[in-house]
């Protein structure tokens, strides 16, 4: 049986939560993400260029990579390097679909790329919920840096995202699980979702069990309200000029 959460947190409490600007003098965007222990370096760099399929398009993309630094867990990790990813794959991608969900291509300034960059420093569970919710400020501060330098009009991105984690530890659902909770969870789901309340994507598995209708549901009302404290504190981050 699951006794106490770290920090004697609630079940439905999410982790103190931090997002610092402008940590990177050399990006056109960045944000420092803290969910707890989990700490993660996004940087935003805009290029004037695209790949080849994106040629003659006329607008923009938006993409993402993602690695763990070999000291960010509890033993080393190797160093990734192209063509030996997997999972670091699976998760910058969802990173890149997640940001291109709130962001009007066409309206980036023509066919340049935008490469957000999620370095983990320190890792104790949700690297790719802390990713995405540290991306959206690294983005949006690189396109505002953009439109400053007069090459966009507006910034394309047309909403927020965030993401969090929730779950079943021990039969008790959970909000933002930390690494022991997830490495124990029955029901491991993660929800990423815009500032209008739609879901931008879900990946919820039965690790050790199934679930139901009314139990998804209920995972889903417990990530929403989780997701709309950081939407609240990705809007403080970058109004505070």
């Amino acid at each position: 049986m699951f006794a106490t959460r770290s920090n004697n947190r609630k079940d439905r409490q999410i982790r103190e939560v931090s997002l610092e600007r402008g940590v990177i003098k050399n990006a056109t965007g960045s944000c420092l993400v803290r969910f707890g222990d989990t700490v993660v370096l996004c940087c935003a760099t805009i290029e004037e260029r695209v790949d080849g399929w994106r040629k003659g398009s006329g607008k923009g993309w938006v993409t993402a990579e993602y690695a763990m630094l070999p000291a960010s867990g509890s033993k080393r990790t190797p160093r990734e390097y192209k063509g030996r990813k997997g999972r670091s794959q699976e998760i910058e991608r969802l990173v890149g679909r997640s940001i291109r969900s709130v962001c009007d291509m066409s309206r980036m300034g023509g066919e340049v790329t935008m490469t957000i960059d999620c370095d983990v420093l320190q890792a104790d569970g949700g690297t790719r919920t802390a990713a995405i919710t540290g991306a959206w400020v690294a983005a949006w501060d690189a396109f505002e840096m953009w439109r400053r330098a007069g090459k966009i009009k507006t910034n394309p991105l047309t909403s927020q995202v965030a993401a969090i984690s929730v779950g079943m530890v021990g039969g008790r659902l959970m909000l933002d699980l930390d690494y022991r909770e997830d490495s124990r969870a029955e029901v491991d789901m993660n929800v990423v979702m815009d500032a209008s309340g739609k879901l931008v994507e879900i990946q919820g598995t039965g690790e050790q069990t199934t679930f139901s209708r009314q139990q998804l549901s209920e995972m889903l009302d417990m990530a929403q309200s989780g997701i709309e404290e950081l939407l609240a504190l990705q809007k403080a981050c970058v109004e505070g000029e």
